[in-house]
This record gives structure tokens, C-alpha cells and sequence, in this order.
């Protein structure tokens, strides 16, 4: 690549262009009336740029964290706490190992998108089509597209459903669903998703709940120890698509979009505008980013696994095995809360589901922006990158769509938890190989302990959504 190509391809990832340049992006180009050129950087941000000041000793362990201690949040959204409610209302305990099996497998996976990101200096969509066919690329980011905007639909029903629980049902679910998404798009057009996880992070903190109610309610300890340390296989349709769907909402593909994009976000935040200026991670850099990568899957785990201990303990020891509704959900937290445990699952709900949507639409706007090179973050103003806060919005407005054919909102996100399970497997694959490229990732290449962990993780996500497709085929007798 000569050094003129070189540079145009700096300049044409630069998030940042010159001000008083054309303006970059597609629709302002095409749609009056709109900005005509790129504006100076304290204008096209939402807030002011400025390097975060370096604390010391147990300060700057939390400041440290951040995209990881966020996206591990974000796991336990409402997908995740529809799917392990169902789990653990179905099948009891049987389904504690997958917690403690999944921790390290997307605990690497999610360090590999991180490295990647802080290495090469841009996302994940960018480094993928840099080095795989478009078509192969362009195809992956389709599927994730379709599979957040699912989620997406089916997380705005679970928001929805848990203010109508906050009402006793006196106010319907569906009559919720539009104010809801109204409100979180305004969040995403105007404040930074850094404020967004100021304002709701204490709702989050609803889950410990479970964490509470699981002791309170004195499981059978041999039992649990049992089904945590002993993994229990069974080859039905039923259980299949249950491991499926537990793997599909803790190996998310939109987490691993979400993470790079994060870390290139906050690369930007310290001043680094240029991919050049990103490019390379130092070792202390990339310490502090496994360190926030392992709390906030280790925070996530630990919810998901008292959230199955807890509905397998209060729900299914007592014979209520199917928790379809947000109600028979809710029950679970009952020993705890008593008649008020609708309150804590609704703001449970509420909590995650308002942190998620933005980073489900986020994350899949962070790909096709990073797959057709266009211009955007949520740390800019929306009039300045309408393309990419278009795509964010087309993605809510088609949840609130899916939210019309009024599908129950806990079977929804076990469906969704399905479908992300079965889109993972080919783009951890694209993944996997990037970060094992010695030309892309240089000395910051997998080694055998992170190529382990991330194969592993890729097959097993594979061999269930096989087993699952195979569940499906009908057999002859």
C-alpha cells in the first residue's frame, strides 16, 4: 500500500474530520436542510472532550472499570432474565453449571473483542472487513442486525410489561410500549450513553434480589452443589433449545460489537481521535482492560446464577414449571418481598431493559456504520450523524412493531435468547481467526490460553445450535 493510500484510509477512519470539510455523512449530503460542513469538535460532541484524570489506589480500581463492568450489566437484561427465570422454573437446578461453565469462555471472548479494539484502534466491524470477504462480513452484520432488533422488540415488551406490573395491570402493556421507546430514543439522540448508565445502573441493582431470596429460601445445598459442579445432559427439543438459549443471552453477539466500539469510544474520550493515534496497547492498558472485563462477567454470572437457583428453588420445587408471564416470574422473588415482589422484578426489568435497548441498538448501528465506513458515536450530536442514529431508531421503531403482534414478552425473550444463540457461532468464528492474525494483531495475538478458551467457546456454541437444528428435523420411524 503506497503511502497516498495509506493516508486517505487514516483520514477516511478518522471519526473526526477537519472542520469546515464537506460534511460526511450520507443523509446530510442528501437531505436539506442540514449542516454542509463538518463542524469543530466541541460542537459535534454531545459533551465536552476532555482525558480523564488518573486516580490512585482503590479509585482508580473504579475507574478502571467501565466498558466491561457496562456490557456485563447489560448481559443481564431482560432477555437474560426471561430465559433463566423459564430455565429454572423448567428444569429446576439442572441448569446451574452453564453459569459457572460459561464464565470463563465469555469472559475470553469478550477480553479477545477488547484487544482487538485497543490494538487495532477501531471497532470490530472495521478490523472484520478489513481482513474477511464483504459478503461473508456483510452477512454476519445482517444477522446481528435482525437478531438486536428482536431483542430489541422483545426487551421493550419486558419494560413495558414490568410498568404494567407496577400498576397491577390496571394500565396495559401494550399502552406502554411507544411512551417507552419514546423515551429511550430521546436518551439516545441526547444525552451520552455514560450519563444513560449514571442515571439507571441503581435500578440494576433489583437483581440482588435473587441473590438474596436464593439463600433466604434455604435450597437443598447438596442438590445445588450438585448441579453446579456436575454438568446434566438430556437430548430433547425442550432442553436443547434451554441450553441454547442460556448460551445465546450470555454469548451475545451484540456484546462483542459493544465492547470494541466501547473501548474505542473511550479511547476518544482520552483524546485519541485518529486511528492512528489509537493503534497499539500498551500492557498496563490492556491489564486494566481484562480486570474490568473479568468484574463485569463475573457480576453477570453471578445474577444469572441465582436468578436460575432462586425460580428453581421457589417455582419449580413447588411444582409451577412454566413461568410465562411477568407475574409467575415475579413470584419468585416472593419469599424476599413478600406481596411487594412484583416491585423489585419490575424494577429489575425497567432497570436493564433501559440500559440495554441503547446498547442492542447501539451495537448494531456500531456495525453498519463500522461495515460501510460511515461517521458516528453516541458521544456526537444526532444532526451531525443522522445515518447513524437512524439506524438505532429504524431498530427500536421495528421493536415496537414486533411488540403489535402481541407476543407474550417472557416467551419472546427466550425466543430472542434462541436466536442470538444460533447467530453467535459463525461470528465467533470471524473473530477467533482475526485474533490469531499476526498481521492484524502483531504481538497482541491470542496465545494458547485465549485461543483455548475462545475455540472452546465457539464450538460449544456451535455444537448447540446444531443439536438444537437437529432436535427440529423430523425423524421417520
Amino acid at each position: 500500500m503506497t503511502a497516498a493510500r495509506r493516508q486517505r484510509r487514516r483520514e477516511a477512519d478518522d471519526d473526526v474530520p477537519k472542520a469546515g470539510t464537506p460534511i460526511q455523512d450520507p443523509v446530510l449530503k442528501n437531505v436539506k436542510p442540514g449542516p454542509d460542513v463538518e463542524p469543530a469538535l466541541h460542537d459535534l460532541l454531545k459533551g465536552a472532550a476532555r482525558p480523564p484524570r488518573r486516580e490512585h489506589g482503590i479509585k482508580r480500581f473504579f475507574q478502571v472499570l467501565g466498558p466491561g463492568l457496562i456490557t456485563g450489566a447489560s448481559d443481564d437484561d431482560p432477555s437474560g432474565i426471561g430465559t433463566y427465570s423459564q430455565v429454572g422454573s423448567q428444569f429446576g437446578y439442572s441448569l446451574l453449571w452453564t453459569s459457572l461453565f460459561t464464565f470463563p469462555l465469555m469472559a475470553a471472548m469478550q477480553e479477545l473483542c477488547a484487544r482487538i479494539a485497543l490494538h487495532t484502534g477501531v471497532g470490530l466491524g472495521i478490523a472484520l472487513r478489513r481482513k474477511f470477504p464483504t459478503v461473508l462480513v456483510g452477512a454476519c452484520i445482517l444477522a446481528l442486525f435482525c437478531a438486536n432488533t428482536i431483542n430489541v422488540g422483545a426487551d421493550l415488551g419486558a419494560v413495558a410489561a414490568g410498568g404494567s406490573l407496577l400498576s397491577r395491570n390496571v394500565i396495559p402493556e401494550l399502552w406502554l410500549v411507544v411512551p417507552v421507546a419514546i423515551l429511550i430514543i430521546g436518551l439516545e439522540l441526547f444525552v451520552s450513553y455514560a450519563t444513560i448508565f449514571k442515571i439507571f445502573k441503581w435500578l440494576t441493582l433489583a437483581l440482588f434480589a435473587y441473590v438474596f431470596t436464593g439463600v433466604l429460601v434455604h435450597p437443598d445445598v447438596v442438590a445445588v452443589l450438585r448441579s453446579s459442579l456436575i454438568p446434566q445432559l438430556s437430548w430433547n427439543q425442550d432442553f436443547i433449545m434451554a441450553l441454547v438459549a442460556v448460551f445465546g443471552t450470555t454469548i451475545s453477539p451484540y456484546l462483542f460489537f459493544w465492547q470494541a466500539s466501547s473501548e474505542v469510544d473511550q479511547m476518544r474520550e482520552a483524546g485519541k481521535r485518529t486511528e492512528a493515534d489509537r493503534r497499539g496497547v500498551q500492557m498496563s492498558e490492556l491489564k486494566e482492560a481484562r480486570i474490568d472485563i473479568l468484574v463485569g462477567m463475573f457480576f453477570s454470572n453471578v445474577v444469572m446464577y441465582f436468578i436460575i437457583l432462586t425460580t428453581a428453588a421457589v417455582l419449580h420445587a413447588h411444582g409451577k414449571t412454566g413461568a410465562q408471564s411477568a407475574d409467575q416470574a415475579a413470584q419468585a422473588l416472593a419469599p424476599l418481598a413478600g406481596p411487594f415482589a412484583f416491585v423489585l422484578f419490575a424494577a429489575g426489568m425497567i432497570g436493564t431493559g433501559l440500559l440495554a435497548i441503547p446498547i442492542l441498538s447501539g451495537s448494531a448501528a456500531y456495525a453498519v456504520k463500522e461495515f460501510f465506513g460511515l461517521k458516528g458515536a453516541l458521544s456526537v450530536k444526532p444532526w451531525y450523524r443522522p445515518t447513524f442514529y437512524g439506524v438505532m431508531v429504524l431498530s427500536v421503531l421495528i421493536g415496537i412493531a414486533l411488540n403489535l403482534l402481541h407476543v407474550n414478552p417472557i416467551r419472546a425473550l427466550f425466543i430472542t435468547a434462541v436466536i442470538n444463540g444460533m447467530v453467535a457461532p459463525p461470528l465467533m468464528v470471524l473473530i477467533v481467526l482475526l485474533g490469531s492474525d499476526r498481521k492484524v494483531m502483531g504481538d497482541k495475538t491470542s496465545g494458547r490460553f485465549s485461543k483455548g478458551l475462545t475455540w472452546a467457546a465457539t464450538l460449544v456454541m456451535a455444537a448447540a445450535a446444531v443439536s438444537l437444528l437437529l432436535t427440529l428435523v423430523p425423524h421417520g420411524h
